[in-house]
């Protein structure tokens, strides 16, 4: 393999952005696609297999936790370059990825041609974060927020409602159809539960939310 190619797999379960990505990688002359797998099963035949130097991988598969499959590569093979990518920024599963070997992470929310440059960056020893997953991080370090019931202004449970149907990949429409409301009532709630937990972003209420042990996590 010529200096500064990279051979890349990876895991990703909804087609749509399965395809974005594997198109921007196979557009790359730099780099080439090896495999692909769609689901946690499928994940762990492609890791057995090997051949790549690269792993993109999502961590909320359909059968199983994408943060095992980044366990399982870096054990087998420890000088490949892991890169998360996935739609949320939840602040255990950040860690729980960067603990299992991950040394880049993404949200699917940002241009899917930026993965590519991402891939060149983390081969050239660097460590491409989203700047909200940055923040995440670096949130682990201060003092854990009042839990939401001592919150100045708690979220209703209709708030309560969106948040956990958002934190589910839910979109503003698909939300306001299954609680039978508008999408204007659903960006209405979004709005104030951005307020009341001062967050600028899906991905940041949804940590924050977790954070204050409404979500889980």
């Amino acid at each position: 393999m010529r200096p500064g190619y990279s051979k890349v797999a990876v895991v990703e379960d909804d087609p749509p952005v399965l395809a974005d990505i594997c198109d921007a990688i196979e557009r790359a002359e730099d780099m080439e696609l090896v495999n692909s797998a769609t689901n946690y099963t499928s994940g762990q035949k492609l890791v057995a297999n090997g051949g790549f130097d690269v792993l993109v991988c999502d961590l909320g598969l359909p059968d199983g936790d994408g943060t095992n499959l980044i366990k399982m590569a870096s054990e087998r093979q420890n000088e490949i370059d892991i890169m998360v990518l996935t739609m949320f920024a939840d602040h255990q599963k950040v860690l729980n990825a960067i603990r299992a070997g991950a040394r880049g992470y993404l949200l699917k929310d940002q241009p899917l041609e930026n993965c590519v440059d991402a891939i060149r960056e983390i081969r050239a020893g660097g460590s491409p974060i989203n700047p909200i997953i940055a923040r995440l991080v670096l949130k682990q370090l201060q003092p854990r927020p009042l839990p939401i019931e001592q919150m100045e202004e708690p979220l209703s449970n209709r708030e309560l409602e969106t948040l956990n149907l958002l934190s589910r990949g839910f979109s503003y429409s698909e939300s306001a159809g299954i609680m039978n409301i508008s999408a204007h009532t659903v960006a209405t709630y979004v709005k104030h539960i951005y307020r009341k937990l001062e967050v600028n972003s899906r991905a940041e209420a949804v940590f924050e939310a977790s954070s204050r042990g409404i979500l889980g996590g």
